[in-house]
């Protein structure tokens, strides 16, 4: 049996519409004028004999013919788009990148002005997640994660440096490493409650901690330990930047956490995640050469204030 699918464009008429909640804003999206979102919308109830908009013009609101249709519709079109970038492959047009949210503001961001620089035309867009990443679920280009392998059946793993971590705080808080911490509260955050814990058993160092205080979100703790409310343990390319400007001190260097930080990219290339994953590479690379992180006591080297 044929289907029996209303004109294409009238159904983007009324999904931008419905979206939006006003047909202006419709217009703009699909660069169309007024009166054409509204008779698609016409010719759309009449091919379905249902109202699909009630109310006066100015505020009008779905029926609930309008509600279900417009649900399917948003799907539906989330689905198509999907599946055309899926096989497109242009230097043009939205990359999708995953990437954890810490990670993203601390790291990424402050470079990707150079990758817009280089390509113009294609539109990366972030997004902040750091759970497990599954290609055929997920509409993500290129995922950034954190973690060892194995990594996702089917996926490109680009590597990008392996991470070290260590402890920092305020240097307002005056020098504390000589009773390693003096008793300082030490900050966790929920998104790895073990930091603590795995430095302690990799450096082999033994501090004297005060109370634990949880963050819920990374950035939140490293906040809390600029502001002085404590030590926490932070990846060096979180605390790069606020080391070598002087608001945190790492008295105590890094050391290597066993995790890494790779690019996971679709087993299926295009032209944008290629030239994105290439830059990265080129980032991380210059970022290992030019940011040397300091190695903690007890790890065979002695600590000096980091760069």
């Amino acid at each position: 049996m044929a289907r029996r699918i209303p004109s294409l464009n009238a159904l983007r008429a009324f999904e931008a519409a419905g979206r939006h909640g006003r047909m202006t804003l419709a217009a703009e999206e699909l660069n169309v004028t007024h009166s054409a979102v509204s008779r698609q919308i016409q010719h759309l109830e009449d091919v379905l004999g249902a109202p699909l908009f009630e109310g006066p013009k100015n505020r009008l609101r779905l029926t609930d013919a309008g509600r279900t249709l417009l649900t399917g519709l948003v799907a539906a079109f989330d689905q198509i788009d999907l599946s055309v970038r899926a096989v497109a492959d242009t230097e043009d047009g939205p990359l999708d990148v995953s990437c954890p949210g810490t990670f993203t503001m601390r790291w990424l961001i402050p470079r990707l002005y150079r990758f817009q620089a280089e390509y113009p035309n294609i539109d990366v867009r972030l997004t902040a997640s750091s759970r497990p990443v599954d290609f055929s679920r997920d509409g993500f280009d290129v995922a950034i994660r954190v973690g060892a392998a194995p990594w996702p059946e089917g996926a490109e793993v680009i590597g990008l440096f392996p991470e070290q971590t260590g402890p920092v705080l305020s240097p307002l808080l005056g020098d504390v490493v000589s009773s390693r911490f003096g008793g300082m509260p030490l900050l966790h955050t929920r998104t790895r409650l073990r930091a603590w814990d795995d430095w302690l058993a990799r450096s082999g160092i033994a501090v004297d901690g005060g109370a634990r205080v949880e963050y819920e979100h990374f950035y939140f703790m490293l906040e809390a330990a600029g502001a002085g409310l404590g030590v926490c343990v932070a990846p060096w390319p979180y605390v790069t930047d606020d080391i070598r400007n002087g608001r945190l001190v790492a008295p105590l260097g890094f050391i290597e956490s066993g995790h890494e930080y790779v690019a996971l990219r679709r087993a299926r290339r295009n032209r944008k995640s290629t030239l994105f994953c290439d830059w990265l590479r080129q980032e991380a690379n210059a970022f290992s050469a030019s940011h040397p992180a300091k190695t903690a006591k007890g790890a065979g080297t002695r600590p000096s204030q980091a760069q």
